[in-house]
């Protein structure tokens, strides 16, 4: 069982950045890879960025490329979103999650074992 608390969202103007932080509970944190999704109002659940189990490798959707950093410290049980250059359409509620599947890259919310409860970004024009 793992437990993950969202911090770190809030309202931020066009151009700006936020860094969005997930603790996780439990001695297990680096047995997952883990992801970061997004949902704005009446939208799907939509991926974001994942990183491996140890960090070595990540991926992003092609929105967030070159704007988004996803990185993970396991000594402290946490996973990071660095958001840059952040638009109006990155507006929404972030969620991180955890997926017990370490050698398969999955994007796909239903893939992912634990959710956070998530915080909301909101990027003004």
């Amino acid at each position: 069982q793992v437990q993950l608390v969202e911090s770190g969202g809030g309202f931020v103007q066009a151009g700006g950045s936020l860094r969005l932080s997930c603790a996780a509970s439990g001695r297990t944190f680096s047995r997952y890879a883990m992801g970061w999704f997004c949902q704005a109002p009446g939208k799907e659940r939509e991926f974001v960025a994942r990183i491996s189990w140890n960090g070595s490798s990540t991926t992003y959707a092609d929105s967030v490329k070159g704007r988004f950093t996803i990185s993970r410290d396991n000594a402290k049980n946490t996973v990071y979103l660095q958001m840059s250059s952040l638009k109006p359409e990155d507006t929404a509620i972030y969620y991180c999650a955890a997926d017990k599947a370490m050698m398969v890259v999955r994007t796909t919310p239903g893939a992912y074992d634990y959710w956070g409860q998530g915080t909301q970004v909101t990027v003004s024009s």
